[in-house]
């Protein structure tokens, strides 16, 4: 018996602001589903070139009410990058929040306007702490 990894899904209340999000992080959209008979639209992103590992986006048209509002039943996506301090200014510089920044050169973590927890690890050895990183306090959160 064999298995394969297909994809992870979330739900998501704004399509729209949630894919600007993903396509901040660097991911692409490789496929999109609409259907109208069950009112919802389906868009998976993914890494570039790494078509096989995609995120699937859940819009459910007519909202989602009864759902946790707050998405923390979901654990986080991770994914790897080449410089975490770059990928944390460049969210920055677009509005987004470091809930946990990189101050050990190595992890952070963000989350996306569905409150979806996305963790970044550093690709290779752990940068060396840097500025505005390393005096950022605690937020006691991890």
């Amino acid at each position: 018996m064999t298995i394969r990894y297909l994809h992870t899904m979330v739900r998501v209340k704004d399509l729209e602001k949630t894919q600007a999000f993903f396509e901040l992080l660097g991911l692409v959209k490789t496929r999109h589903y609409d259907n109208e008979a069950g009112r919802f639209s389906l868009v998976f992103m993914a890494p570039p070139g790494q078509e096989e590992c995609p995120v699937e986006l859940t819009y459910n048209w007519d909202g989602d009410d009864g759902l946790p509002s707050d998405s923390r039943h979901f654990g986080h996506l991770a994914y790897e990058v080449d410089d975490i301090h770059a990928m944390c200014q460049h969210l920055m510089d677009n509005g987004v929040t470091i809930n946990r920044p990189p101050r050990d050169g190595r992890m952070a973590f963000v989350r996306s306007p569905d409150n979806i927890s996305i963790e970044f690890l550093q690709k290779g050895a752990p940068l060396t702490p840097a500025e505005p990183w390393i005096s950022m306090p605690n937020t006691g959160h991890w």
